[in-house]
This record gives C-alpha cells, structure tokens and sequence, in this order.
C-alpha cells in the first residue's frame, strides 16, 4: 500500500481544507495518509513514504509563510529520489502576479530533491469551490498513478 505525507501551512483554514479534501481523495484511492501542520514537519518525514505533498500559502506579496522558511531551506537539501510529489494551495487572486507564488517555488525546492512531478500544480482561489475540488481529487489520482509506476 502506498504511504503520503500531506504537509500544510495555513493562516485562514482554506489550506487546511486543501489539504483536507488530498487527504480524503488519496485515502478513497487505497493510499495510506499522515496530514500533519508544517510547523510539526521536518523534510526528512518525506523519507518515509511513497508521495509527498505539500500545501503552502503565500503570504503578502508572494512571500513564503514564515513558519515554512526552515522547511523550505531544509527541503532542499534532501534526496528524494524514487518519491512522488504535488503541490496544492490556497492564494489570493486579488495580488496578480504573486498568486499562488509560494505553490511553485515549493515544486521547485521538491523537484531538487530528485522527486518526480507526478501532477500539476494547484492553484486555489481563497476557499475551495466544487471545481477546486474535482481538480484536487484529480491531482490525488495523477500522484497515486505515478507513484503506481
């Protein structure tokens, strides 16, 4: 059975739904999930399992959250490979070009590690809607396929 790690930073609760409705579509799939606050993680968690998935905001305009710096710095130097991961958040629309920023540079910090991509990004519009979800439970299917190869 495939193990996940699900890795959240939330200040609203609309990342935390993010991570939630992951955790709930990669457990419908057969995947066996820990979803645990960034501030309680360490990169190296990722270690023990098949599919790493991070959900982070992006604070201001186009900041990291700040309790997700050392997690950030850390993750990079980590060797995933063989891992599967995602990246899935919750932004603002209102700040344009910096929506969702803190989305990509973590799939950067992941894609140095030697993980695989096994989904797009997904960017989430303040609290998930109906569609938000559908995209979600896709990206848990893609992870899950990957990690199956």
């Amino acid at each position: 059975m495939a193990k996940a790690l699900v890795v959240y930073a939330t200040i609203t609760g609309n990342n935390e739904d993010v991570a939630d409705i992951i955790t709930d579509a990669l457990e419908d799939l057969g995947v066996e999930v820990e979803e645990t606050e960034m501030t309680m993680a360490d990169p190296a968690d990722f270690n023990d399992v098949d599919i790493c998935v991070i959900c982070p905001y992006t604070y201001d305009e186009g900041a990291l959250p700040e309790e997700g710096l050392d997690f950030y710095e850390d993750l990079q130097e980590e060797d995933l490979t063989g891992k599967v991961f995602g990246v899935a958040g919750s932004g603002d629309t209102f700040y344009g070009d910096d929506f969702c920023v803190a989305v990509d540079k973590f799939g950067e910090a992941l894609a140095k590690t030697g993980a695989t991509k096994g989904s797009e990004n997904v960017r989430v519009n303040l609290a998930p809607d109906e569609e938000d979800v559908e995209k979600l439970d896709q990206f848990a299917k893609e992870l899950v396929e990957k990690a199956g190869n």
